[in-house]
């Protein structure tokens, strides 16, 4: 078995990571994994707030991918969907189950499902899905049938008020209902919610017959472990799913297993649910995750019989807030919601930490801007004899082997680099999708794959787990284009010493063969009075670059990671399709890659006499890049990729700025978008207008058109 796995993103796991940063010596020296259904977390003290409006997404959650790098953690972002004791696997949906040798839980809890779910009514937890009710029903109350239709909380606990006094913040002039069981509200309580035009109804069961009780609402009703660790065969509580442990934290009769937080209960000092008791248990919880790592004895924790919560609300648009400890309750009152504003905020800063831009340019890029620049490569390649200057290079080469006149002929590519991201099976996925994409862009279906993989010096087990994903990765990118993967050969490195994540230091090397449909189609094939249209965003270099010192937001990069997880070969299959019905449609075309817009450009109007026109402001960026290369980040190859920019001195691109200042950071932004290599990048092709036109005007088609070939 491999490794120590951390299953869910808690608050417990996320002060566990924490701790491993700001003290790499205390981290086991051995591959570690954190899963998390999202790549952040949203710390729940302060979700009232953000439901009421006071706070923005970013300023609640934390980024775990950011705080995974700095401790040294893989993170793998998918849904846990089960547990095999027997095999030590943790499974996961739409990917190979990671093995462990030692496992921690903190996957928080999901709302209870009594009373049975009834239409109209979404759980509170997982956030999330709540969270996106909720921004649904802002949305249906700007439809005048909507406006004056009431919502309803269900609920009795301390979590249901919150919500509820939270959204009268949200919505002043909504009806709101609180639909709570006889005598379970502090009279307090009950004060300030009817104070806020909240009406209360006491019941113990849902009418589904009664309009005003089925009304869109949140579940509130208290929660329960996921269902997943209730069936895995975990000694459970009966009656919430709670995972039982030992004072250590240590599952019961699972040695090699923790939990901790909302999932977990101690079986000798039982606790209720709560971020408190979530927070409190991380160095606790860490401390035995390293003994365990490293063989050594654990100790146990007592947690504090009573702890003080404070309890956030609203008193006329004003934010106040109750403490409570035990059963007593003192307030509302503002300083209450200070103090309460100044421990979450302290907490949060935690999380905060932004290195200088000055330490990410010592760090070289990773992906496709890994790559040798423009300039020494061709000189290299001169030297060598294998090309001369001014040829036009082709993203793939057609084999030599004498095939019968009239035959498809048979593509070759080869492309690879350092892990760009600490997911091993992604990061094997995203590699062939690069590698393929040279293939796609002559026109060719890959057949077959070969794959060189060199891993970090590590024991037997964490190679073997690094491999085995890395390999389920290229597999998932080459099965679905009916590809094989048919052989390689695997090394190991001899760099020394290895920074964790282990699986950062993987590198992969593929080589990909295919065969042309139609006609091969070439870089240098534009013709004028051609369209060009490009198949997907640009921006992925800036936004690794600028991830590196913790700057780029964390929906950026997960937007950015879908789009390369994304294959194109079904654009290929369209493009083909297109090609029966118009013979010679596709003139020109290439991926752009590490050498950027304009680089890639470069290679296409070589020795062909024409010239291109861009328009700038038509041509699409990933959400997040234009800022951050506004704010001076970029790619480490960018610098070298800038000698494309003579392209717009000499004429050979007449860059369309179109209501840009030039000479602004904006237009300066546009500048080094064009430069920016990606990983994964877009498919750029040459067709005429009325093909261009037919794409573009597809239902979700993903073609932009950015341009057009003109004679000089």
């Amino acid at each position: 078995m491999s490794g120590l796995v951390l299953a869910g993103g808690g608050h417990s796991h996320a002060l566990v990571l924490r701790r491993w940063a700001m003290k790499p010596s205390k981290r086991p020296n051995q591959l570690i994994t954190l899963v998390s259904r999202t790549s952040t977390a949203l710390y729940s003290g302060m979700v009232p707030g953000l439901i009421a409006g006071v706070y923005q997404r970013d300023e609640v959650a934390v980024d775990l991918r950011d705080l995974a790098d700095q401790a040294g953690v893989a993170l793998v972002v998918a849904e846990i969907t089960g547990l095999d004791l027997q095999n030590q696997q943790l499974q996961l949906n739409q990917r190979p189950a990671l093995p462990y040798e030692h496992l921690s839980l903190n996957l928080g809890a999901v709302t209870s499902s009594s009373p049975a779910p009834t239409p109209g009514l979404v759980p509170i937890k997982p956030l999330e899905p709540a969270l996106a009710f909720l921004a649904d029903q802002d949305e249906q109350m700007g439809k005048p049938a909507n406006a004056s239709s009431p919502f309803q909380v269900v609920g009795s606990g301390l979590a249901a008020v919150e919500t509820v006094l939270a959204l009268r913040q949200r919505w002043p002039r909504r009806p709101l209902l609180l639909r709570i069981h006889p005598a379970k509200l502090k009279p307090v309580l009950k004060r300030a919610l009817l104070e806020a035009s909240i009406q209360l109804i006491e019941t113990r069961n849902l009418d589904p017959t009664n309009q005003l009780e089925t009304a869109a609402g949140l579940l509130c009703t208290g929660s329960q472990a996921p269902q997943r660790l209730t069936s895995s065969g975990l000694p459970c509580c009966p009656n919430s799913g709670r995972i039982r442990t030992e004072v250590s934290l240590q599952v019961i009769g699972q040695p090699n297993l923790f939990a901790a937080g909302d999932c977990a209960l101690i079986d000798a000092q039982p606790r209720s649910p709560s971020g408190v008791w979530a927070v409190r248990a991380a160095k606790p919880l860490a401390r035995n995750l390293e003994a365990a790592c490293n063989g050594q004895p654990l100790r146990n924790w007592r947690p504090q019989r009573q702890a003080l919560q404070l309890l956030g609300g609203f008193n006329k648009g004003q934010p106040t807030a109750w403490a409570l400890r035990g059963s007593a309750l003192l307030g509302p009152h503002p300083l209450l919601w200070r103090l309460k504003a100044i421990i979450d905020a302290r907490f949060m800063a935690m999380f905060r930490h932004r290195r200088s831009m000055d330490s990410a340019e010592t760090m070289a890029c990773r992906g496709c801007a890994a790559k040798l620049p423009a300039g020494p490569l061709e000189s290299a390649l001169q030297q060598a004899g294998i090309a001369t200057l001014g040829t036009n290079p082709e993203d793939a080469a057609v084999l030599p082997l004498g095939t019968a006149a009239g035959s498809a002929p048979v593509l070759q590519s080869v492309d690879g680099f350092p892990a760009l991201v600490s997911d091993a099976w992604l990061n094997g996925r995203v590699t062939a999708l690069h590698a393929c994409s040279d293939l796609w862009a002559c026109g060719a279906r890959v057949l077959a794959a070969q794959a060189v993989v060199t891993l970090p010096e590590a024991s037997e087990s964490a190679q073997e787990t690094l491999l085995a994903q890395t390999l389920a990765g290229i597999r998932s990118a080459l099965d679905p284009q009916g590809a094989q993967l048919i052989g390689g050969h695997t090394l190991e490195a001899r760099d020394g010493l290895v920074q964790p994540p282990l699986s950062r230091a993987v590198q992969i090397v593929l080589s990909v063969s295919g065969q042309t449909v139609e006609a091969f189609w070439p870089k240098a094939g534009l013709q004028a009075g051609d369209r060009l249209l490009l198949s997907r965003p640009l921006g992925t270099g800036v936004l690794f670059a600028a991830a590196m010192a913790g700057a780029t937001p964390a929906p950026a990069l997960d937007l950015a990671l879908e789009q390369m997880g994304r294959s194109q070969h079904v654009l290929l299959e369209e493009l083909l399709a297109l090609q029966t019905k118009h013979p010679n449609a596709i003139h020109a075309a290439t991926d752009i890659t590490g050498f950027g817009l304009l680089g890639h450009l470069d290679e296409m109007l070589r020795n062909t006499g024409l010239n291109v026109v861009l328009n700038g402001h038509e041509i699409p960026a990933l959400p997040g890049a234009l800022s951050l290369l506004a704010k001076g980040y970029a790619s480490s190859l960018a610098p070298a990729n800038r000698r494309a920019w003579r392209l717009l001195d000499n004429g050979s691109v007449n860059l369309q700025l179109a209501g840009i200042d030039p000479g602004s950071k904006q237009h300066q932004a546009l500048l080094e978008l064009l430069v920016d290599p990606q990983t994964c990048g877009p498919l750029l092709i040459s067709v005429e207008a009325d093909i261009a036109q037919q794409l573009t005007t597809q239902p979700q088609s993903p073609w932009t058109d950015i341009g057009s070939v003109r004679s000089r």
